[in-house]
């Protein structure tokens, strides 16, 4: 398989133009794009340099097929059993029909996505801290910016967590490791890189306490 050559992204139009992409191909990606997408992950955050983490990447078909059962138990429990009151919901709700639509049929086909990146903090699942590991989302960013520069459409996605411990097992992951995301790549079936839509900014910015106008 030929390694494509990433794109040459300015930073801010990178930025502004890496929403979530659900509709993924079938395609197979080259085991060193993987790589170099996992190199730009892990240069970035790490509170104190501790490193504490383990990067999974599962291509297995009989490893996806029960995550992505538990995955679609949590779609369906959160989202899916409302499904004719959000798609009849008028516009402005508290998530479009066209994120409705792009996340159901993520969930229908997360399994056909060629690659899934687990993020592991180990030595997170019994502490009481909300925050321990949680610098690890910035490596996460960085690794969906870097699936970005070579055309990979990536989404951060947690429903599989009703399973948490199943999906520890069926990954051979220590029991005092926490999974911290389900991140599946691959290249778009469907959609564009566009800017997301997002509240404008004098919205949800505030100077020195919270509703002082910016």
């Amino acid at each position: 398989m030929i390694t494509p050559e990433p794109q040459d992204l300015n930073l801010l139009e990178a930025l502004h133009s890496t929403p979530a992409r659900r509709y993924l191909s079938t395609e197979p990606i080259a085991d060193d794009v993987i790589r170099a997408i996992l190199d730009a992950a892990i240069r970035g955050p790490s509170g104190g340099n501790y490193q504490g983490w383990a990067w999974i990447v599962v291509r297995d078909p009989e490893l996806k097929k029960p995550i992505a059962d538990w995955y679609r138990e949590g779609w369906n429990r959160h989202y899916g059993s409302r499904r004719d009151e959000i798609l009849n919901a008028p516009d402005g709700g508290p998530m479009s029909k066209r994120s409705f639509l792009a996340a159901d049929h993520l969930a229908a086909h997360l399994e056909d996505a060629p690659v899934w990146i687990v993020p592991v903090m180990l030595g997170a699942a019994k502490s009481t801290n909300p925050r321990l590991g949680s610098s690890i989302y910035g490596a996460i960013q960085q690794l969906m910016l870097a699936a970005r520069a070579y055309g990979l459409g990536s989404t951060l996605t947690t429903l599989h967590i009703g399973h948490e411990q199943d999906v520890r097992q069926l990954l051979g992951l220590p029991e005092d490791a926490l999974t911290m995301a389900l991140i599946p790549l691959g290249y778009p079936a469907k959609g564009r890189w566009v800017q997301p839509k997002r509240r404008p900014l004098d919205e949800v910015v505030f100077f020195d306490r919270y509703q002082s106008p910016a």
